[in-house]
C-alpha cells in the first residue's frame, strides 16, 4: 500500500512538473503508420499574449479619469446640479490605469438600457485614484473605500450631497467582464426614491 501510495505520489509531482514548465517542446508519437507533432503550450508565452491583449483593450477604451482635475469642488458642484435635477451622485472611483474600472464605464456607456437608467436618476462622476492625485482628502471623507474593495468602487450619493451606500463591483462581475442584471439592480435599488 506504502509503495503504491509513493508511487502515485511521484507521478502526480512528474505530472505538475512537466504541466508547469515554460518552455515551448515539440513531441513526436508515433502509432505505427502516423508521426504527428504536438506542440506543449509554453505558458509564458500565453501569458505575455494575454499581457499584450490587455494593454491593447486597455487602450482602446476611454479615459473618463482627471487626475488634474479639483475633485472637492467638482463633486461640490454636482451635488449642487443633483439637488436641481432630483438625482443621486453615482461617483465611480478609479483610475485610468485600472482596466476593471475602464470596462465599467465602457459597458454602461455602451449598453443603451443602463446609460439610460444612469442618465435619468445620477450625476455620474469619475473619482481618479493615481499616483499623480490620491485625492486623499476625499477618498477619507468617505472611508476609503478603495482600500477595502479595490477598483472600481462606487460610492453613492443622495441629491444633498450625503453617502448614502458604497459598492464593491466584484459583486457586479461576470467572467472577464459584467452582469447586465446585477448592474441593473445596483442602479435600480440607488437612483432616488420618488
Amino acid at each position: 500500500m506504502n509503495k503504491m501510495i509513493k508511487t502515485l505520489g511521484v507521478s502526480c509531482a512528474a505530472m505538475l512538473l512537466f504541466a508547469c514548465n515554460p518552455k515551448k517542446e515539440e513531441v513526436t508519437t508515433s502509432n505505427g503508420k502516423n508521426n504527428a507533432k504536438t506542440s506543449i503550450t509554453d505558458s509564458a508565452k500565453i501569458k505575455e499574449e494575454a499581457k499584450k491583449a490587455a494593454i491593447a483593450e486597455k487602450n482602446a477604451l476611454p479615459k473618463p479619469y482627471h487626475p488634474e482635475e479639483n475633485a472637492e469642488a467638482k463633486i461640490a458642484e454636482l451635488t449642487a446640479q443633483a439637488k436641481k435635477e432630483n438625482k443621486n451622485i453615482m461617483i465611480q472611483a478609479g483610475g485610468n490605469w485600472c482596466i476593471w474600472c475602464l470596462r465599467f464605464n465602457n459597458y454602461v456607456q455602451t449598453t443603451p438600457e443602463l446609460k439610460k437608467l444612469v442618465d435619468n436618476n445620477y450625476i455620474y462622476y469619475h473619482l481618479n485614484y493615481s499616483p499623480d492625485n490620491k485625492n486623499e482628502k476625499i477618498f477619507a471623507k468617505y472611508g476609503n473605500p478603495g482600500d477595502k474593495y479595490g477598483y472600481p468602487v462606487f460610492i453613492v450619493l443622495d441629491k444633498d450631497g450625503k453617502q448614502i451606500h458604497t459598492q464593491d463591483s466584484s459583486v457586479l462581475e461576470e467572467g472577464k467582464g459584467y452582469s447586465l442584471d446585477k448592474v441593473k439592480k445596483f442602479f435600480e435599488d440607488w437612483k432616488p426614491k420618488v
